[in-house]
């Protein structure tokens, strides 16, 4: 399955991260349950995570424990 690539603003930084459609799809169902953005979300594990850790690779990890918490 093709990745799909989106640009954001971090933290007032341009980024790009480049996903599976079923995370940017389960990125939005969280981002609209917390009555959030995508780009708020993605802040939020984006704080959380070890700087040695890709973005990417960090926001697969965050939606799989969110989906196994659910």
């Amino acid at each position: 399955m093709p990745l799909e690539k989106r640009s954001l603003t971090l933290e007032q930084h341009q980024t790009s991260v480049a996903l599976e459609p079923e995370y940017w799809a389960e990125l939005e169902a969280w981002a609209g349950h917390e009555g959030a953005s995508i780009t708020a979300v993605i802040e939020g594990i984006d704080r959380g995570r070890d700087t040695r850790d890709s973005l990417a690779s960090s926001i697969r990890v965050a939606v799989l424990q969110r989906l196994r918490t659910r």
